[in-house]
């Protein structure tokens, strides 16, 4: 066993690094290394001023060299030893260059291709660092073994990925079905809430026909039972009017007294309802409109009349007998009880709600900042102030640049109010059954502060935050 390692050694030792065959005509240059002749010579040709070596890539200035017929004679004792490989079997594992026809023995680290020496020589290798293919082989299959683990750690993590995406993909199914049970059935309660509104509405309209038939009735009975009394006084009158005179003239004032008293019953005449029904608040598109833009409008304190008090999160204010002490301020109300929001608005979209419950007096609306504050009495046409209001005696009314008579279906008890600057809007809602109170069109040319007005009765204007419209 060491005999044929020994031989394998120094067969080993017997070949040139460049072609990788027995030396022919060998030859040692300065660091100890040896290569057949011809194949040294074509390693340096071109090169006149650095004489790399081949192997240990160490540079000459000189490309000397020495023949060695030792060694050629140690290389002859070798292939007489030796059973040898066919030349074609080692071109079969040893590839070949296609430029330079020499076996690919070297790699460039820095390029990460196979060369062979004369490529090793070229000018883009010249400054790379070259190593042998085994030693760069051992590096590179211990880099990617090292690799591996990554690898597998990243194929893992993707199978986690994956399973997680096939449960989303459960849960997106389970989601969607649950969205689509939960959207049929708030179709079929819209369907029976039409339903039953139609026939609410139907057995309305079937027992006002039913009263009003039998008013009907009763009207005709009526005139039927006063034309047969005045067929018996026009037969009366006919047959008194045939007797002799004494007879005529004792029988004349009862027959006056009786025309004379004679009552008509009145013509029956009817009007049917009007019917109609309302969608309930959640199936309404108000808010899905609207609501994205609501504000959470607090109040400003410094803006209020002296009479007014403002609660302590600046949301309600009511009308007092007591006045409230302040700083004296150019923007307070004076003689109307009305306050100023805090916020003012010169672009965008804005919505807020004020609760006015039961109030008999109240305006709300928007106003510019140069309004004037001393006013008695709420004008009825104003520039720069846009509005809607309850007066006790004239009704519901828009107030601003014109004015105008409101007339709501419904008492409203809630108001929302919807500011569009872009557009120029100002629309003012019935949150009581969603309808719109009135819109003034007009253009915004200066920022815009939302106004309220309480009247003199203690009950208190409540602006209502988000959360609480939302409910």
């Amino acid at each position: 066993m060491e005999y044929v390692r020994a031989l394998e050694d120094l067969q080993e030792e017997s070949r040139c690094p460049i072609c990788l065959e027995y030396l022919k005509d060998p030859v040692t240059i300065s660091c100890g290394h040896n290569f057949c002749f011809s194949c040294l010579s074509a390693s340096w040709k071109d090169l006149d001023d650095a004489f790399p070596c081949p192997v240990c890539r160490f540079c000459f200035p000189y490309g000397n060299f020495r023949r060695n017929p030792q060694l050629r004679n140690l290389t002859d004792i070798a292939k007489l030893l030796q059973v040898r490989r066919s030349k074609r079997k080692r071109q079969k594992e040893n590839a070949v260059c296609e430029k330079h026809n020499q076996f690919l023995t070297l790699f460039c680290l820095k390029d990460l291709e196979i060369l062979c020496t004369q490529c090793s020589f070229s000018t883009e290798h010249r400054k790379h660092y070259i190593s042998t293919i085994d030693k760069a082989a051992s590096y590179h299959r211990e880099t990617l073994r090292c690799s591996t683990e990554p690898l597998k750690n990243n194929i893992e993590r993707v199978g986690k990925v994956i399973a997680l995406q096939g449960s989303k993909s459960v849960e997106l199914k389970k989601q969607v079905e649950y969205r689509r049970e939960e959207i049929n059935s708030e179709f079929e309660d819209i369907r029976l809430f039409l339903q039953n509104e139609q026939e609410a509405i139907l057995r309305q309209i079937r027992d006002e026909e039913m009263d009003i038939l039998t008013k009907l009735n009763k009207n005709l009975v009526t005139f039927s039972d006063d034309v047969s009394t005045l067929r018996h006084l026009l037969r009366e009158i006919e047959g008194t009017c045939v007797q002799s005179d004494m007879e005529l003239l004792a029988c004349v004032k009862s027959i006056y007294h009786r025309y004379q008293n004679l009552k008509y019953p009145e013509t029956f005449s009817f009007k049917l309802s009007k019917y109609g029904f309302r969608l309930p608040p959640q199936y309404s598109g108000l808010d899905r409109i609207i609501k994205p833009f609501q504000v959470d409008v607090i109040l400003d304190v410094d803006t209020a009349h002296p009479q007014l008090a403002v609660s302590e999160d600046r949301k309600a204010v009511r009308y007092g007998r007591t006045k409230q002490k302040g700083a004296c301020n150019a923007r307070r109300f004076h003689l109307c009880p009305a306050v100023l929001g805090s916020q003012r608005f010169s672009s965008g979209r804005h919505y807020w709600e004020v609760e006015v419950g039961k109030k008999p007096k109240w305006i709300l609306g928007v106003c510019r900042d140069g309004v004037a504050r001393s006013w008695q009495d709420q004008p009825s046409v104003l520039g720069g102030f846009w509005a809607v209001g309850r007066y006790m005696c004239g009704g519901y009314v828009a107030s601003g640049p014109r004015r105008a008579h409101l007339l709501p279906a419904v008492r409203p008890s809630k108001i929302g109010i919807f500011l569009d600057c872009e557009l120029g809007e100002v629309s003012f809602y019935n949150m009581n059954d969603r309808s719109v109170l009135y819109t003034f069109n007009d253009c915004f040319t200066e920022a815009v502060w939302p106004y309220f007005y309480t009247g003199t009765d203690s009950e208190p204007l409540k602006i209502c935050s988000v959360s609480d419209s939302e409910r």
